[in-house]
């Protein structure tokens, strides 16, 4: 399992600014004085950050979001585990540490870093992040609801309606109303004239979405939405900062938050300009548990995020998708990633081997026995492989990674409050907001429709407020999964 560390470490000497991984192993043994690095400047061609659980993923990705952070870069980190709420908080020397540093010459000490904490909807510990349903669209929505394709092609033609009828579609409140309009006595003609959507699918759809409400999902749709330029900021200090979004209290829903951070980033494609290869980018974005995106999603929906994968690369915003094994990421994805840190992958199982199998095709040529050497690696270490500053592929890296400066555990929720408390943003997006659309809208038209001569059948507005979704937000308002469901603004997925 040998390779020439001299042509290997050669490989890894770059011009300009970089990110210092570790440094490289060869033959068991660290070799301090070589540096395994990434150029900053292909940070944007994207990367991904691989290996079984426990062998230090996490740990990676905070290194490399601590120095984009010195080097003016802001950072997006979806943190579903909840670890790293550390980076606000300096790290603890400690003997492991101590050793860890010195062995692959690294200069330690701690420092903690400029933080904001958000949370889905206000679900757990964080700035509230809310997107209007409209701008949410209905290809990520199906997604969420697990729809079929002509389920979700039928959810496209409600939202059709709306936008054509000038009702904005602001919560799932609103989306509900729209499709009770359509299937009740009021808007049979309506329902006639979109063709695609039969009586029987809009019931569907309305289900489902009462369901999804039941859950608790009211409140990650609303405003103020957040605008997602937030993430780009510096502090006054020239620091980049890094925007943890906590995700512990919506674990058991990770289409949503998976189908929101793939929000987030048509988002900020929409929003940001052209600017081609950058010699930094304008934000690196770190997308753990990147697997659940991709499970069960449509085809449409997998070319849809290939295509922003590959596009977005040019509004300077780079990708780090964090997972387990490669295999979890569609190939016309992993085509587009340019660097790649695969920690050790575990082969108890045949499903574990194949995984194995198909990790290593995907590696460069190598001297290494790859299928050997990523069962073997110790925790802490990966097998590096980057784009050099000129756009190549460098060799295949055994490296010893760098130890955090941050605090490798949360932070303490004094800490977190503190942060909370003194950022601007909390005063922008904390409070819910509620205003007039597609909800208020149909119930003041059906309020100024002539009264019948005959009892009338229950309107539209008066079946959703009689449904079990309504019945269980009243129930819980006042409650952090009951607040008062919030609304705003069309934004990326607008149809003009």
């Amino acid at each position: 399992m040998g390779t020439d560390g001299v042509d290997v470490a050669a490989g890894y000497r770059f011009e300009g600014a970089v990110l210092e991984l570790g440094a490289l192993v060869v033959g068991g043994m660290v070799d301090s004085g070589a540096g395994i690095r990434v150029p900053l400047k292909a940070v944007s061609r994207h990367g991904l950050v691989a290996g079984a659980t426990g062998t230090g993923k996490t740990k990676t990705l905070q290194v490399m979001a601590e120095q984009l952070s010195e080097l003016g870069v802001p950072v997006f980190l979806a943190d579903v585990k909840g670890d790293l709420s550390g980076m606000a908080t300096p790290g603890v020397d400690d003997p492991k540490v101590a050793e860890r540093a010195a062995s692959v010459g690294q200069e330690w000490r701690p420092a903690g870093f400029p933080c904001e904490f958000f949370a889905l909807g206000g679900v757990g510990d964080g700035i509230p992040l809310r997107a209007t349903v409209t701008s949410f669209g209905p290809t990520l929505l199906a997604k969420v609801l697990g729809l079929t394709a002509v389920q979700e092609s039928s959810l496209g033609l409600v939202f059709h309606f709306a936008d054509q009828n000038g009702l904005p579609l602001l919560d799932l409140k609103d989306l509900r109303a729209v499709i009770q309009f359509l299937v009740g006595d009021e808007g049979k003609e309506q329902l006639k004239a979109l063709g695609g959507l039969s009586k029987q699918t809009a019931g569907v759809l309305l289900r489902q979405l009462i369901a999804f409400a039941d859950q608790g999902a009211d409140q990650f749709f609303g405003e103020p939405e957040f605008e997602t330029a937030e993430l780009l900021r510096t502090t006054p200090d020239g620091r980049g900062v890094v925007s943890v979004l906590e995700l512990p209290g919506v674990q058991d829903r990770p289409a949503l938050f998976s189908s929101f951070l793939m929000w987030m980033l048509a988002d900020l494609f929409n929003d940001l300009p052209e600017v081609g290869d950058l010699d930094r980018p304008k934000l690196v974005f770190f997308f753990d548990e990147a697997h659940l995106l991709f499970r069960g999603a449509s085809k449409a929906f997998l070319e849809s995020i290939a295509q922003t994968v590959r596009l977005i690369r040019s509004k300077g915003v780079g990708i780090f998708f964090v997972t387990q094994t490669p295999k979890d990421v569609p190939s016309e994805v992993l085509a587009q990633l340019g660097s790649r840190v695969q920690h050790a992958l575990r082969a108890h199982t045949p499903d574990d081997a194949k995984a194995l199998k198909a990790t290593v095709s995907t590696y460069p040529k190598t001297d290494y026995d790859l299928g050997e050497l990523l069962t073997s690696l110790a925790t802490g270490e990966a097998v590096v492989t980057v784009l050099s500053d000129k756009g190549v592929p460098t060799p295949v890296a055994w490296t010893r990674l760098r130890a955090p400066r941050s605090l490798m555990a949360p932070s303490d929720p004094a800490v977190m409050r503190g942060v909370l408390d003194a950022s601007l943003l909390t005063a922008r997006y904390a409070q819910a907001v509620d205003r007039e659309s597609a909800y208020e809208m149909l119930a003041g038209r059906m309020e100024k429709a002539p009264a019948p001569e005959e009892k009338p059948q229950a309107s539209a507005v008066e079946q959703v407020l009689k449904s079990s979704a309504f019945r269980s937000m009243t129930r819980t308002v006042g409650t952090t999964l009951g607040r008062e469901i919030a609304r705003g603004v069309l934004n990326v997925f607008k149809r003009r």
